[in-house]
């Protein structure tokens, strides 16, 4: 299995973005981005100051936005609307943008990641 991103960055803002987050919320960060580089090698990381994005070539695939205690909130920005799903909690179109709907996902255990849940990952991959 491959070293996770996270746990090799350097970046400022990706240390201060994981900083004083519970063991519990970096393991499931940590299984995220493996699941990630399982599918591709070739993420990245892409912090700002209030997210933490997952990149390939030139473009995000997914905003980590939010660690809580116990859980990882992820946001997929895709095409259109996924409606017939049971992972996300919402979906909401993009106020202006007619071609961006963002898919939200609020992971809590590792198996959270399931198929279906790959499925979109692997879409997240092939949709920019």
């Amino acid at each position: 299995m491959p070293t996770s991103i996270l746990s090799t960055s350097k970046d400022p803002l990706t240390k201060a973005f994981i900083a004083g987050k519970s063991d519990v919320t970096l393991a499931l960060l940590h299984h995220l981005l493996q699941q990630y580089q399982q599918l591709e090698q070739q993420i990245y990381l892409y912090p700002t100051k209030s997210m933490l994005g997952i990149g390939i070539n030139d473009h995000r695939i997914a905003w980590i936005t939010q660690l809580g205690k116990n859980f990882v909130h992820i946001v997929f920005p895709f095409k259109k609307a996924y409606p017939d799903n049971l992972c996300f909690q919402k979906i909401a179109q993009v106020p202006g943008d007619a071609h961006q709907f963002n898919h939200h996902f609020r992971m809590y255990l590792p198996e959270d990641v399931n198929e279906e849940v790959l499925q979109f990952m692997k879409l997240s991959l092939s949709s920019f």
